[in-house]
C-alpha cells in the first residue's frame, strides 16, 4: 500500500496491489483517515462499508492496481462532504443486479446507491472510478 495525505485540504489517497488483503488495507486506510478529520462515527462506518464493497469488486475482477481517494470539502459555502472515489485499470463498469435471497454476493452497487447522496461511474483513460458523496455532519 502506498499512501499521501495532505491534511491541509483533507484530501487522501492510495493504491493497493489486487490482492486478497486490499480489502483490510483500505478498510483500515480509510478508518484511519476519516479518525484524523473527526468524521463522524456513523459516516465513517459507512464509508468503510461502501469501500470494502467496492474494492472487493476490484480485487475480483482486475490485476490492479486498487487506488482509493477521499476528499472532504465544503464548495462555496455548502454543507460539508465527503467524496470517495474507488479506482482500477478495468475499463467495463461494474454491473447492478437484483440478488436472489439465497446468493452470497451481488449486493454492492445496491449498497452504494442506497447509502451515498450521490454516486457513478466515470471511464477514463486507463479504466474507470467508482464514487460516492456522503454528507457529513457537524
Amino acid at each position: 500500500m502506498s499512501g499521501v495525505i495532505d491534511t491541509e485540504d483533507h484530501c487522501v489517497e492510495w493504491n493497493f496491489p489486487a490482492r486478497p488483503d486490499a480489502v483490510r488495507a483500505a478498510r483500515h486506510a480509510v478508518r484511519d483517515a476519516l479518525g484524523a478529520w473527526g468524521v463522524d462515527t456513523a459516516v465513517g462506518e459507512v464509508t468503510v462499508l461502501l469501500v470494502s464493497e467496492l474494492v472487493t469488486n476490484s480485487q475480483r475482477y482486475t490485476a490492479g492496481p486498487i487506488g482509493v481517494r477521499m476528499r472532504c470539502a465544503a464548495p462555496d459555502g455548502a454543507p460539508p462532504t465527503l467524496l470517495v472515489e474507488v479506482s482500477d485499470p478495468l475499463p467495463d463498469p461494474p454491473t447492478e443486479r437484483a440478488p436472489r435471497p439465497e446468493d452470497e454476493g451481488g449486493r454492492g452497487l445496491r449498497l452504494v446507491a442506497c447509502s451515498a447522496r450521490r454516486w457513478g461511474i466515470r471511464r477514463g483513460r486507463t479504466g474507470k472510478t467508482v464514487w460516492f458523496e456522503l454528507a457529513l455532519t457537524g
